[in-house]
């Protein structure tokens, strides 16, 4: 009816309005983390991210080989544990949001993450 329209739009407005904060909190975190990219935020800012004066050529194509096993890794991964990863991690969601977002309990999100992280671990062991 006319009468549920208000309180749904501004509902929704609501969650866009924290969706668009939240990504500017991990936008933030990683413009900090890699100060280069002040005014233009890449997709890709570990990739991108200027060499350290120390950083030799063999550092640099081992960072390279790292970020692209961490791709394949998690593309490897199951549905389930590709979504809470990305969302967790990502985007900055926290273990309820996450459950939200995927349509399930809070404990289903912790487990799909450890054994995302696990699995992860596993892959990029040589690299840690």
């Amino acid at each position: 009816t006319a009468k549920d329209w208000p309180p749904l739009f501004n509902r929704i407005l609501q969650s866009r309005i924290f969706d668009y904060y939240r990504r500017q909190k991990v936008k933030n975190h990683w413009i900090r983390l890699f100060p280069g990219f002040e005014n233009e935020f890449e997709e890709n800012l570990i990739e991108n991210a200027p060499a350290r004066e120390d950083c030799q050529p063999d550092d640099k194509l081992k960072q390279l080989q790292a970020m692209n096993t961490l791709e394949v890794a998690i593309k490897a991964l199951p549905q389930r544990q590709q979504q809470a990863f990305l969302l967790r991690t990502w985007e900055g969601l926290d273990v309820a949001e996450t459950a939200a977002s995927m349509g399930c309990s809070q404990g289903s999100v912790k487990t799909h993450y450890s054994r995302a992280v696990h699995s992860l671990r596993q892959v990029l062991e040589e690299y840690l």
